[in-house]
């Protein structure tokens, strides 16, 4: 089908539909050493000054250089973007885990903007919008061929406004139309319950600023009303993310020792080369240490870490490091592939570059970028199985996508024997989907849920009922220089 799969998410202005794992810089440019190539640099000039003289109407001169800066910034990868003040503003905002948008996340294909899931609690979840659907017009005008970033923008606007989408779900004969109403969305980072006596559920939904003072205080109120815990579960499913701290303060929370590797990286800048280890000073500097007092079973406790196609770069790190580690059994499908570092420079007080500067690597030297986590016990989503699986989008689908080191490019399309098999479960998904509700992380009818229970109880596991080509990824390359096995933390007896 030819289809050119991009990622965005309303409100948050991120092209790649996942939140990044951040780090903040306003280092001035830093020295190359390579001559400017300055037969190229004449052309866009000319180029400018064509615009300028010749095209149909007068043009903004910081418009033509803005769309410069970001076309040059975004033709690198899928997570690289120029970020003018309206963008910079809704960054800051959601990492601090609040935005205004409808709450849906959306891919392009095939000159469609395709809803990839509905975010929990928005109104976009509320309306009834469900993975799978297509937005054929934002009020009234046609999306076919409209750029998803120009999509985006049209879905956005001031909180308590109205945007109406025209909605077609394949299956049903014709388009609906559906008003959503636009809010401030303020995405609870940690939620945290009881499932049955004895067995805890923890989920970490975004990785925000407060999210490891968050944990920290569900995880001792757990304790003070259940002392015995017997089994923790950690819920990172459709977390696409977020900063950097709050995963290594999320892994710090249930490693026994402090000096643990949780996460390196690699780049081609000196300071882009780091270890990040689960001390304080790396997932916290200022107040009191928020993993203070946490009970000490915690380190101990039997651990199930559920995860799944939506789980991308943060909760990737946190993943990883626990099953490097052999802390928890990592249960579910193979997770996003999203192992590259975003680096914030800002040009100005209210502009900055979002840049790729390095990739991540688990504490054994695994690399994360368009590879993921491959679950240790592979778990469908349903116990009839998992038919969102197809309709999903990783990172390595992506145009543009940052390869794993060591990854072969892609130089052959899919035969068209492949396109249409593609497309036949595709069909099959979306039949299976069309009446089904959103699922509800942590409730009775949780399938995955309820399979790390019975692993925690000794009983079966329902396990997937089919292996995917993507869950047998090649042996990745490691990390030159972390090729030494960490030192492994022994599987309590009792899981």
């Amino acid at each position: 089908m030819g289809k050119a799969k991009n990622f965005g998410l309303i409100g948050l202005g991120m092209v790649a539909g996942v939140a990044a794992s951040f780090q903040f810089s306003a280092h001035a440019q830093k020295e190359t050493g390579a001559p400017l190539p300055l037969d190229e640099l004449r052309q866009l000039a000319d180029v400018y000054g064509l615009i300028k003289s010749d095209y149909v109407e007068p043009v903004e001169d910081k418009k033509l250089l803005s769309e410069a800066i970001g076309g040059m910034v975004a033709s690198l990868d899928p997570h690289s973007s120029y970020l003018d003040q309206k963008a910079f503003r809704e960054m800051k905002e959601a990492v601090q885990g609040k935005f205004v948008g409808v709450g849906i996340e959306v891919a392009s294909e095939d000159g469609y903007v395709k809803i990839v899931a509905p975010i929990e609690d928005t109104p976009a979840h509320k309306a009834g919008i469900k993975s799978g659907d297509l937005i054929t017009r934002i009020d009234n005008v046609p999306v076919r061929n409209m750029s998803l970033d120009e999509a985006i923008k049209r879905m956005r606007g001031k909180a308590g406004s109205k945007v109406t989408l025209t909605i077609a779900r394949r299956g049903e004969d014709k388009p609906w139309v559906v008003p959503v109403q636009r809010q401030e969305i303020v995405v609870q980072s940690v939620k945290a319950r009881m499932i049955e006596p004895g067995y805890a559920w923890l989920r970490v939904s975004q990785f925000q600023e407060n999210t490891v003072e968050e944990l920290a205080k569900k995880a001792k109120s757990l304790y003070a009303d259940n002392p015995q815990i017997k089994g923790l579960v950690l819920d990172l499913r459709n977390d696409p993310g977020g900063l950097l701290p709050g995963a290594i303060g999320v892994s710090a929370a249930f490693l026994p020792q402090p000096e643990q590797l949780i996460v390196s990286t690699k780049g081609q800048l000196p300071d882009s080369n780091q270890q990040f280890y689960g001390r304080r000073e790396f997932y916290s500097q200022r107040g009191a240490d928020p993993l203070a007092g946490l009970p000490a079973s915690l380190k101990t406790v039997p651990m199930v870490v559920l995860v799944n196609g939506g789980s991308a770069s943060a909760s990737e790190i946190v993943a990883g490091a626990l099953q490097d580690y052999k802390r928890a059994i990592i249960m579910g499908s193979q997770t996003f592939g999203k192992g590259s570092v975003q680096t914030l420079r800002q040009l100005s007080a209210d502009t900055a570059v979002k840049l790729t500067t390095a990739r991540y690597y688990t504490p054994k030297g695994r690399p994360i970028q368009a590879t993921g986590i491959v679950p240790d016990m592979r778990v469908d989503e349903t116990a009839e199985g998992d038919a969102l699986a197809v309709l999903r989008v990783r990172e390595a689908d992506l145009q543009r996508h940052l390869a794993s080191e060591g990854e072969l490019a892609k130089t052959q399309s899919p035969a068209a024997k492949e396109k249409k098999d593609a497309f036949e479960a595709q069909q099959r998904a979306i039949a299976q989907l069309k009446d089904r509700k959103p699922l509800d992380y942590g409730s009775k009818d949780d399938f995955q849920l309820a399979q790390a229970i019975n692993h925690f109880k000794g009983q079966p596991v329902q396990l997937a009922k089919a292996e995917p080509d993507e869950a047998k990824p090649a042996a990745p390359k490691v990390l030159p220089g972390t090729e030494t096995k960490p030192p492994e933390i022994k599987a309590p007896a009792k899981k």
